[in-house]
């Protein structure tokens, strides 16, 4: 999503153009992002200021993949969560129930509100048998004063107090795409991934098998291109230098 159909909060030019072109044919597809702070519904309204109208059934998260593989690992399962609403309704809507008491895991998303109180816990917790999955391995965000802490960077704290290496659900790992693919029914033969980064858009991507696209709106520069010993399918500048290949 950020990267490739938006820039702080500003439409990426052709953005709107192609997500239009996806929804006239029919085109299944899903806009996927790492960060796992809002519901589907909260992402649909923002890119709707953006002037990019995309169904909030369109949208895929890590908080809603995590969700997912919980719920196939451990139906009805109980989960600590250190996160925000994006991760905790994901969780409730999987059939979960949210607790301090004897979980089964702990799971650490993304929040702006990060408490030593909470990592404290997570960290008793896992020291105590629960399992510990992060909804993804970002370790800053963004913000209008400079970059954030972001996920990766309390699992290190909380790895490095507990001696446990969390399992990663979110980007890099293909597993994101995947269960993308699962919930439009795609395949992976049929499938491209638009990206705007080389080390978790592209590599999850390849990995999952599909056509991969690097767009250089975002994280990644040309020059940058090599210094990985992997290389994406299609290498646009934007989306509207994409759109023009449709």
């Amino acid at each position: 999503m950020d990267g490739v159909l938006v820039h702080e909060n500003q439409a990426i030019p052709g953005a709107a153009e192609l997500i239009g072109r996806w929804v006239d044919t029919s085109r299944r597809f899903l806009v996927l992002t790492n960060n796992s702070i809002f519901t589907p519904r909260d992402l649909a309204a923002r890119l709707s200021w953006s002037g990019l109208a995309v169904p909030e059934e369109n949208i895929w998260t890590s908080a809603l993949a995590t969700a997912q593989f919980l719920a196939n690992q451990a139906p009805g399962g109980r989960a600590f969560v250190i996160g925000e609403a994006g991760l905790t309704t994901a969780l409730h809507e999987a059939g979960f129930i949210l607790t301090d008491s004897e979980p089964d895991y702990v799971v650490l998303g993304e929040t702006r509100t990060y408490s030593f109180e909470a990592i404290t816990s997570a960290i008793r917790l896992i020291m105590g048998g629960a399992k510990f999955i992060a909804t993804n391995p970002d370790v800053t965000g963004p913000s209008p004063q400079g970059v954030l802490p972001a996920t990766g960077s309390v699992a290190a704290l909380i790895s490095k107090a507990t001696g446990r290496q969390p399992y990663i659900v979110g980007k890099p790992n293909p597993m994101m795409f995947r269960s993308a693919m699962n919930r439009i029914e795609a395949h992976s033969e049929t499938t491209a991934m638009i990206g705007d980064r080389m080390d978790t858009d592209i590599i999850a991507g390849m990995e999952a098998g599909l056509l991969t696209v690097l767009v250089l709106s975002g994280i990644t520069r040309r020059d940058d291109i090599n210094t990985f010993p992997f290389r994406p399918n299609r290498i646009y500048d934007d989306v509207e230098a994409l759109l023009q290949d449709l």
